[in-house]
């Protein structure tokens, strides 16, 4: 119950701006849960579409191989769909490669999208919280300038204290904020590089498994 009073007075003792610090710390742990839901269930998709896949396009079943990328959400799936078509259009390898490319350009924008809000938001989390303070300096030095000089030198202390609760509860709010900015983006990057190394495996049996692709890969050199 002491711990309970103590958050309490803290927030009702920092001010007005305690308020949008607040908010600003809501919004942020709102996209950061849904963001980190979103990379699980994309990391969870991807290695079932690759433990799919890659049997059906090492057995050069490419008509099922393909149907199922098409019938796939996950990033490999598409990366795989993309590469299946291109290969029945130009079988060249470099085609194919080009096309897995820009599928993986294609993915990156979904995984890493409203990430970088969470730093902006931090940044926004600890600016309120200055800008509070400074507010909060500035009432106090205007009410001690009225106040009977016995009580100047409490009352000042007791305003800074409570004007630097703003900036303490930006800080409370924007360090875990950027560091779950951290965690999400490392997260984004290693689903990126999945990807990138399920593409290559692919790629790596779509030339094994097409005579064509390889011949045209030869004759270029």
């Amino acid at each position: 119950m002491n711990f309970y009073t103590t958050i309490v007075s803290f927030f009702q003792e920092g001010g007005a701006f305690m308020y949008p610090i607040a908010l600003v710390l809501i919004v942020g742990l709102a996209i950061a849960v849904e963001r980190w839901v979103f990379l699980k269930r994309a990391l969870v998709a991807n290695k079932s579409a690759y433990g799919e896949l890659l049997p059906l396009v090492s057995s050069k079943d490419y008509d099922k191989a393909e149907k199922v990328a098409q019938d796939n959400s996950s990033a490999i799936g598409r990366l795989m769909s993309v590469a299946l078509d291109t290969m029945r259009s130009s079988p060249r390898r470099d085609d194919i490669h080009a096309a897995m490319q820009e599928g993986v350009m294609e993915t990156i924008p979904r995984l890493s999208k409203r990430t970088n809000y969470l730093s902006i938001l931090a940044n926004v989390s600890t600016l309120l919280g200055l800008l509070g303070t400074i507010i909060g300096l500035i009432a106090a030095f205007t009410a001690v300038a009225n106040a009977d000089p016995a009580d100047k030198a409490t009352l000042l202390s007791q305003s800074i204290s409570v004007a630097m609760n703003t900036t303490a509860f930006g800080l409370i709010a924007a360090i875990p904020l950027l560091l779950i900015h951290s965690l999400l983006q490392n997260k984004t990057l290693e689903i990126v590089e999945s990807v990138e190394m399920a593409g290559v495996k692919f790629l790596n049996s779509i030339i094994r498994g097409n005579p064509a692709a390889v011949a045209t890969r030869e004759s270029d050199a």
